[in-house]
């Protein structure tokens, strides 16, 4: 089955796109469910080489959470590592978009979540089933907390709903009812990739056993569940 699919520059800080990647041949959780099964650990993989910055990923997500006019939970960032008026290496030419590359700014979906631990009333909370942060609208009171401790700037205020919202990986809505993120379902270019990291059988897990990703600022011990696939500048 085919595996479905501008702005914040600190969070672009730490991705080191043009860097030698580190290499995550596993990214599995040892947390448990109320119960004492293992609990599923769902990841998105970014593949930056294989974006084209459509933008039809931010479109299919504003549709399926029915986020007003002005919000994203997800944008797309155009990079370069040109210099400008440099020549291009691989067509020779001083104005091109042979370098041109993008990167998804969203939430992380953080196995060590900041935004659920300063939570002062649990409306941010990981989801017992899945594992994934999201939001009770009910107990959120607007304290705007989760949105300060986020290292990645990807929580904001739904003004609809006056509650903090981020990326859950479509829980409550595609996956609610057994679909892929509409993000993933919507690209054209096999560009994001999602599943269980925690099933050796999945997509996701063997391309993460064989793929270079990166994650954002892991230094900071937050370890995010979005992985990126840079896509590196060419040799000269």
């Amino acid at each position: 089955m085919n595996q479905l699919k501008l702005h914040r520059r600190q969070f672009l800080q730490g991705i080191g796109v043009g860097t030698a990647a580190v290499t995550l041949a596993a990214c599995s959780s040892t947390e448990e469910g109320a119960d004492g099964e293992k609990r599923p650990h769902y990841v998105m993989m970014f593949d930056q080489t294989k974006c084209t910055g459509c933008g039809r990923c931010k479109d299919a997500c504003n549709e399926a959470n029915d986020l007003p006019e002005g919000m994203a939970r997800l944008t797309l960032e155009r990079q370069s590592d040109r210099v400008e008026g440099a020549v291009c290496p691989t067509c020779g030419k001083t104005e091109c978009h042979c370098d041109r590359k993008y990167v998804r700014v969203s939430c992380q979906q953080c196995q060590k979540a900041p935004c659920v631990m300063v939570c002062p009333t649990g409306a941010a909370y990981r989801d017992e089933k899945t594992g994934i942060v999201t939001m009770d609208g009910s107990k959120c009171a607007g304290c705007k907390y989760c949105i300060g401790a986020c290292p990645y700037n990807a929580r904001q205020i739904n003004e609809n709903t006056d509650v903090a919202d981020n990326c859950d990986f479509c829980l409550h809505s595609k996956l609610a009812k057994g679909e892929l993120p509409a993000c993933v379902q919507a690209c054209r270019y096999d560009a994001l990739v999602f599943g269980d990291a925690n099933d050796p059988n999945s997509y996701v897990a063997r391309l993460l056993a064989v793929k270079n990703t990166q994650r954002i600022r892991p230094h900071l011990g937050t370890e995010p569940s979005l992985r990126y696939v840079a896509k590196l500048k060419p040799e000269v």
